[in-house]
């Protein structure tokens, strides 16, 4: 297994941001290199341990899910690869694997949320307002269950260290404008649909997933960053589902069902995980990469 890499720190590129999972960096005016670490955030905070080959599944992950849905939406690929990058050979071997080099986009300030079923904070948002994100709802709906229609719930897109806050409809819509949330929303729907239906025939079940989006040099709608990524979104086991409790997870509930139990006011510094969370999270990462690409 390839060395975990917390953060990198190239010689020759230019870095333009340092996100919670993700270093990116100059490249030309036309592109950027994203590199996926090994960082986990947790309730937007950065913890002090990476998990052992996160990036690199993530990322193979995210790219397979682009590749199979680019006939519903184009996304942010280029034809650049990391031959064409002034790097050192450490720097290269370093980046295998968890590396892509994009094309520039214009990112939409919001984040596309969609749920299929009520869970996480819809669960606790539903417990005392009967809706989820001012949606409302039927009475009596149990937690974990799949909800009667898939919701579109947008938020704002958080600086590092901040919380996304979720936002209506019609904020996003003076936010945006009409026609580009309306887009936003449309597609967001049709790529959970067409992904969330092939993740069952795989026996897993995405209960929710976020999705970003950027417009290119054209003023066309692209999809950017990741996308239903274990970080991205709540992947479960469909053998193993059960409406009325939370279900296992695939993705970093695990991490988070961990930090529920500490005495943490969800604030940096992050505590620290013990080994044996690290390494049973980089086992649910794998899994769910696993029964996906075969």
């Amino acid at each position: 297994m390839p060395e975990s890499v917390f953060e990198t720190n190239l010689k020759h590129l230019p870095i333009i941001a340092r996100g919670k999972v993700r270093d990116i960096y100059e490249v030309d005016e036309k592109h950027m290199l994203i590199v996926t670490t090994d960082r986990l955030s947790a309730f937007d905070v950065v913890l002090p341990e990476p998990i052992p080959n996160k990036g690199i599944v993530l990322t193979q992950v995210s790219n397979f899910w682009f590749e199979k849905l680019s006939h519903i939406i184009p996304n942010h690929f280029s034809d650049l690869t990391l031959k064409d990058l002034k790097i050192s050979k450490d720097e290269k071997s370093m980046l295998e694997g968890r590396s892509v080099i994009v094309k520039k986009m214009k990112t939409l300030p919001v984040e596309a949320i969609v749920r299929g079923y009520i869970i996480g904070s819809g669960w606790k948002d539903y417990q005392a307002t009967g809706k989820v994100c001012g949606i409302d709802l039927p009475e009596g709906l149990k937690q974990a269950e799949q909800l009667p229609e898939v919701l579109f719930t947008p938020s704002t897109k958080a600086e590092v260290g901040g919380h996304d806050e979720n936002i209506t409809f019609k904020k996003m819509h003076a936010i945006v404008g009409g026609y580009l949330a309306d887009e936003v929303k449309r597609v967001s729907l049709e790529l959970y649909k067409e992904a969330s239906e092939f993740a069952l025939s795989k026996g897993i079940i995405i209960a929710d997933t976020k999705f970003e989006f950027g417009l290119d040099e054209n003023g066309r709608l692209t999809l950017i960053d990741e996308i239903l990524s274990p970080d991205s979104s709540r992947f479960w086991p469909a053998s193993e589902y059960q409406v009325g409790t939370s279900p296992p997870s695939f993705d970093k509930q695990f991490i988070r069902d961990y930090l529920e139990t500490l005495d943490w006011d969800k604030t940096p510094p992050g505590p620290h995980l013990p080994s044996e969370v690290l390494s049973k999270s980089a086992e649910k990462y794998q899994e769910v990469a696993s029964l996906l690409l075969s």
